[in-house]
């Protein structure tokens, strides 16, 4: 059984930076596609992030070039750097785990707010 715990989620001004993390229990990390997914206030839940195994990533085009999605093997953990952050970023941001069976973690909140 697979169990993703995120934390980093917090209050940042408009401008700032945050880093999420996702740690990942299970040996199947290694062999999966992690991402994250955020679902704004009110709205439906949208992919933000991929990272293949080999490590080839994919962005959506509101958080290319000021997102980066990275991992670490070693210590089972994908990580989040958000910069330049805006209001529009606000979400319940979910780490998940793609393999044979698709995993979710609980979620972890930020606002960007002033």
């Amino acid at each position: 059984q697979v169990q993703l715990v995120e934390s980093g989620g917090g209050l940042v001004q408009p401008g700032g930076s945050l880093r999420l993390s996702c740690a990942a229990s299970g040996s199947s990390f290694s062999a999966s596609t992690m991402g994250w997914y955020r679902q704004p206030p009110g709205k439906e839940r949208e992919l933000v992030a991929t990272i293949t195994v080999a490590r080839s990533t994919n962005y959506a085009n509101s958080v290319e070039g000021r997102f980066t999605i990275y991992r670490d093997s070693a210590k089972n953990t994908v990580y989040l750097q958000m910069n330049s952050l805006q209001s529009e970023d606000t979400a319940v941001y979910y780490c998940v785990q793609s393999g044979v069976r698709t995993y979710w973690g609980q979620g972890t909140q930020v606002t960007v707010s002033s």
